[in-house]
């Protein structure tokens, strides 16, 4: 099986969806899939995690460091570059076992052929490290440059973001430093080239070196580079020396140590999430793929960080994080590497301070967490997010003011975190205060309608973006009525197990809104229910008083195709059209609560009628067809969300706005629907359930998760279960499969479980009775 993305020519138009394609990354820093030639007009970029900027009065965004891997050729005083010359092959690839990227690309000259081979990796051991090996080959004599050093020509969305750039040589080491223009925080790019054969160097411009010499026909000649990004960020003292050690110390191991070293790490890493799909190579490629896009970013040694909504590919969406980290890229880690699901939850409770400054900047109580979250968790999100294709004048849209939801989404990923762990402990951590403080929000946003008697939740957005200002969205009532239920919980856990620090804790909302006030709201909380004729949950008050229309017709109405569906007059804004999963969504979180009936009832009215204009749609359509034994209406849909980031084809721009880069929250909704959705894992804190529903190509999946500290090895197949515990696993875990009664794996223990058909063919065939 490939784990190798790869194409063999080279296409100007690919250029930037593969540098998205391409990625490499570590936490720590992202490294778009650009070739070693390409600059700032290519979309080169070192995206760096939590640090942001503002430039004037321009969106504030993440910082790109220098490119310290830049290296430019020629040949006989003729340029050498796949922009300077047709490339006679060329091969682009990336091994994502390993997250070593590579190229390789002969270029033809007078008498001869030039062979030039680049292999790089951003270190998963040495989160400030990338590293480099480049060789040349030329059939004929020739003279051949090589310009290489650190490009501080950065590109920038909303730049410049890097000020008093500084660029030198010193014994050796090539150093760019700079400071950010508005924290004034320092950031350093060290490099080191080392060469395996005799060279001429010169100056060139900047922190660049020219490196000379007279080529052999039939010799090869290779050469590495080792390169360190630090920032003021990193408490690591004077940045710029730090990188100039990091890079002294990376030539003394050598290449091939610092390779074996990060290859290490990406064993380890993928020994905890690797899904083996028999069956069906395409969608084991994909689903791969996108586990490695989630690895690739995740912040395993920050609490300070979390996930933008492009990852680390550059600065689009403002590097911002959203709601999807927690809806779509959590259960991910929660399931493979409950530590770096922990820090996720860590940076929201760090940025606590930021949702309690947007409560009261709207006039609310508690804490409005940022729709568009940076460093602080005060909101990047603008009122006009959006310009107008026709008149180019901003729209005003109501993403930061009314999707309330992300508090509610917010509260959702710290519970779910420890009902998975057991780690309370998160909750005296500031959990609990974020927790109570989202319930707060909420109390104070409500209005209590005295006609009918009930508390409603008016004027929000939902996740369907192309209705705005509506009132009582079923996701958002559904996600409110579970952060008053999660509070209440909440206290009664503190009061229960911590008695001696929840009443400092409580302290806190002495004044009020708390405990009875969320009760009593919750008493009387209205969450929209299923018509009881035709099942469908309405979408919010008078959705289904919109205009019918398909979405075929719709689309014959677009006149730009950029231009924005949703805002004040968008096209689907008076349809029953939706962006993305809404009630869909909801059915999806809250499945325990709803029949099969119900879910199919909504999966078939709603699916029509969603144009799926978010990555973040499919995965939920492919989870819930698998919920009512549909697989095979959701495989598809599972497919598109797994390949999103393959074939590059997603929506590029919102109006004149562009919005391309890698879709991690998609990532986390493949693995979702393939392992939530289509193997039917399902874990409570007590119990896993496991209740396949497999697309017609799967005989079966493979794959381990961590639960309550315990590791366990599952393999699915559509009429057996086998699931092996680790030895060292603390404590037995209770499992369910087939909907049948719940048996104890005991640490070290192997079960083998089948459903009841496959347990009466057994038992006839005298191999005995299997529960």
């Amino acid at each position: 099986m490939s784990w190798t993305v790869a194409e063999h020519d080279f296409d100007k138009s690919r250029v930037t969806t593969n540098g998205n394609k391409y990625m490499t990354g570590n936490g720590y820093m992202g490294y778009r899939g650009t070739l070693e030639e390409f600059t700032k007009e290519q979309l080169t970029a070192v995206t760096l995690a939590g640090l942001y900027d503002k430039s004037g009065e321009q969106w504030r965004e993440p910082v790109n460091a220098p490119n310290g891997l830049f290296t430019k050729l020629s040949c006989n005083g003729q340029p050498l570059g796949v922009l300077d010359a047709d490339p006679l092959s060329h091969c682009h690839e990336l091994d994502f076992r390993n997250a070593v990227h590579r190229r390789e690309t002969e270029y033809g000259f007078r008498g001869g052929k030039l062979t030039f081979t680049a292999e790089r990796f951003v270190s998963m051991d040495q989160l400030h490290l990338l590293a480099g090996r480049l060789t040349l080959h030329s059939t004929a004599d020739c003279r051949l440059y090589i310009e290489t050093g650190i490009d501080g020509e950065v590109w920038d969305i909303n730049g410049p973001h890097l000020t008093e750039r500084k660029e030198q040589f010193k014994a050796g080491t090539a150093l760019s430093t700079a400071i950010t223009g508005e924290l004034k925080l320092p950031v350093a790019v060290a490099e080191r080239v080392a060469f395996t054969f005799d060279v001429q160097e010169t100056a060139g411009e900047g922190a660049m070196r020219v490196i000379s010499f007279d080529a052999k026909a039939g010799e090869t000649y290779e050469w590495f580079k080792y390169v360190a990004v630090y920032t003021g960020l990193d408490n690591a003292g004077d940045p710029a020396a730090a990188a100039e050690q990091e890079v002294l110390t990376a030539e003394m191991a050598g290449y091939e140590e610092l390779l074996k070293a990060h290859s290490a790490v990406w064993e380890e890493r993928w020994s905890r999430c690797d899904c083996r799909i028999e069956g069906d190579e395409a969608a084991q490629f994909a689903l791969r793929y996108s586990i490695y896009q989630l690895l690739i970013i995740a912040p395993a040694e920050s609490e300070k960080v979390s996930i933008p909504a492009r990852g680390l590919s550059g600065q689009v969406y403002k590097g911002a994080v959203f709601w999807d980290t927690e809806m779509f890229m959590l259960p991910f880690f929660l399931h493979s590497d409950p530590r770096i699901a922990r820090n996720l939850m860590m940076y929201r409770i760090h940025t606590l301070d930021g949702a309690r400054r947007k409560a009261a900047e709207y006039g609310f109580l508690g804490a409005f967490y940022a729709w568009e979250s940076q460093d602080s968790g005060d909101d990047a999100c603008t009122l006009f997010n959006v310009n107008d294709v026709f008149t180019g004048r901003p729209m005003r849209t109501y993403f930061r003011d009314k999707q309330v939801h992300i508090s509610a989404d917010v509260v959702h990923g710290i519970w779910q975190y420890v009902t998975f762990t057991g780690d309370d402990i998160l909750l005296m951590d500031g959990g609990a205060e974020v927790i109570w403080e989202c319930a707060r929000f909420f109390y104070s946003y409500a209005y209590y309608n005295p006609v009918k008697k009930r508390y409603e939740i008016l004027d929000v957005t939902g996740p369907d973006e192309y209705h705005e200002r509506v009132n009582n969205n079923a996701f958002t009532n559904a996600l409110v009525k579970e952060t008053l239920e999660i509070a209440l919980r909440v206290v009664q856990l503190l009061q229960d197990k911590y008695p001696g620090h929840y009443p400092g804790l409580a302290a806190l909302f002495a004044d009020g809104p708390f405990v009875a006030e969320f009760n009593e709201m919750l008493e009387h909380f209205y969450v929209p229910q299923p018509d009881p004729e035709n099942l469908v949950i309405e979408q919010f008050d008078r959705y289904f008083k919109l205009e019918e229309v398909t979405l075929s017709e719709l689309k014959s109405r677009v006149i730009n195709k950029n231009e924005y569906w949703g805002g004040s007059s968008g096209l689907a804004t008076t349809t029953t059209i939706l962006k993305q999963a809404d009630v869909v969504l909801m059915l999806n979180l809250f499945k325990a609560s709803f029949s099969k009936n119900v879910k199919q009832a909504n999966w078939e009215f709603y699916e029509p009628r969603t144009e799926h204009g978010s990555s973040l749609s499919p995965c939920i359509y492919a989870l819930v067809a698998a919920d009512i034994g549909s697989p095979d209406w959701g495989y598809p849909y599972f497919m598109r969300t797994a390949t999103v980031d393959l074939t590059g084809e997603s929506k590029q721009y919102v109006g004149d706005l562009y919005i391309g880069g890698t879709h991690p929250a998609a990532n986390g909704g493949a693995w979702m629907a393939a392992v939530l959705g289509f193997t039917g894992v399902q874990f409570d804190g007590e119990v896993l359930r496991l209740n396949p529903a497999l697309p017609g190509p799967w005989q079966s999946v493979e794959l381990p998760v961590m639960l309550r500290g315990g590791l366990f090895r599952l393999r699915i197949s559509r009429n057996e279960v086998a699931v092996t515990a680790a030895a060292d696993n603390r404590e037995p875990l209770a499992i369910s499969a087939f909907g049948g009664g719940c048996v104890s794996c005991l640490p070290g223990a192997k079960l083998r479980l089948l459903n009841s058909a496959a347990a009466s063919e057994q038992e006839r065939n005298g191999q005995g009775k299997f529960i």
